[in-house]
């Protein structure tokens, strides 16, 4: 059974840090690349991040370059998002997906995905 499940989110002041986690069971990451993507309320899902186990590239969008950053314990099969330098639009639920077939590029275009987790809310406030 094909499972995502993220954890880490919570409420964190600006300037502050958090680290996302996404354990994966049920497939091999190294067959797909795994995207981070992001949803306020009353805004559009953006593609965050997208990485690929293949060849090692990673895709960041320019909400997040340089705060943001993505790494994997293939032993646990858990990808982590560590975010730093939060800033209150940040705040979203963020979720993580994986896609088999597009590049990382495109996959954080369309936040594309084969499989899904439900997400973990993250909320930057003073």
């Amino acid at each position: 059974q094909v499972q995502l499940v993220e954890s880490g989110g919570g409420l964190v002041q600006p300037g502050g840090s958090l680290r996302l986690s996404c354990v994966v069971s049920g497939f091999s990451l190294d067959k797909y690349r795994i995207g981070w993507y992001r949803q306020a309320p009353e805004k559009a899902r953006e593609g965050i991040v997208c990485h690929s186990a293949r060849d090692g590239k990673t895709f960041y969008a320019d909400s997040v370059k340089g705060r943001f950053t993505i790494s994997r314990d293939r032993a646990k099969s858990t990808v982590y998002l560590h975010m730093n330098d939060l800033k209150p639009e940040d705040s979203a639920n963020y979720i993580c997906a994986v896609d088999h077939i597009r590049e990382i590029q495109e996959m954080c275009a369309i936040t594309s995905g084969d499989y899904w987790g439900h997400g973990t809310q993250v909320t930057v406030s003073s």
